[in-house]
């Protein structure tokens, strides 16, 4: 599977009025623009899964309208940072995202390039620690205090496989559709539904995992859940791949 045929290029995957989404990296910015952007975007979108969740915490006690509003603040922050940071960098915002678009490009075509993915990850972490911060200060809570919400249990590690998985299928599936202008709405959505149909609440993101570690809220998760959950994490990429190759197969006609 080569990038050619998961990622479109900018140029061929997108009208020159919309914006590229995740999986379709476009070339024409700086790797220091690149980079900054997946720093900040990782950043904020942390700060609104975060400061959403301690703002819900506040105005309820009720777990379920707590999650309704987290997910609900997620997929708005979500589409428009990637409606937004898109042109710039790809909008990955996820290091899961950014390997797999690295797997599809391996042989030349179209993607991030291995010496793209050294910087990409390391910012898409650091973001996600600074808007776990940035959210604790907004509210007054400690800028760095661990958290102690365990999420071990075997069955949310398979929601994470699970939600990861689906959202890797999602974005290069829509880029073997050719259909990336709708990454926005449909990656924000997909990741407001698996909110509710995963166990795990769908973290799917390793730099955003290990961000959520750095706050003892209500959408932290205990520096010992990491391993697991960032494993199965990179394992649902991985079966994410392999569906898009299974489904999205190409030169394959009706007889």
């Amino acid at each position: 599977m080569t990038a050619a045929e998961a990622v479109p290029t900018a140029d061929s995957a997108t009208p020159a009025a919309v914006a590229p989404a995740p999986g379709a990296t476009p070339p024409r910015n700086s790797l220091v623009a690149r980079a900054a952007a997946e720093l900040i975007g990782t950043a904020l979108l942390v700060a609104v899964v975060v400061g959403s969740g301690i703002q819900a915490t506040n105005l309820s006690n009720d777990v379920g309208v707590q999650l309704l509003a987290n997910s609900l603040a997620t997929v708005f922050g979500l589409g428009i940072l990637i409606l937004l940071l898109g042109p710039v960098s790809g909008a990955h915002f996820n290091p899961v995202v950014t390997l797999a678009e690295w797997w599809t490009a391996r042989r030349g075509g179209a993607g991030v390039t291995l010496r793209e993915v050294a910087v990409y990850v390391p910012a898409q972490i650091v973001g996600a620690i600074a808007g776990a911060i940035l959210a604790d200060a907004m509210f007054g809570e400690p800028l760095v205090k661990w958290s102690t919400h365990d999420r071990s249990a075997g069955h949310l590690l398979l929601g994470e496989a699970v939600a990861t998985a689906g959202l890797i299928l999602l974005i290069f599936g829509l880029a073997r559709a050719d259909q990336l202008r709708f990454a926005p709405v449909a990656v924000a959505s997909y990741i407001g539904a698996a909110y509710w149909f995963t166990s795990s609440t769908s973290f799917a993101n390793p730099a955003v995992t290990i961000g959520r570690a750095f706050t003892d809220t209500f959408a932290g998760i205990a520096p010992g859940s990491l391993a697991g959950f960032i494993g199965m994490q990179l394992v649902g990429g991985v079966v994410g791949l392999a569906l898009v190759a299974l489904i999205f197969m190409p030169g394959r006609t009706a007889e």
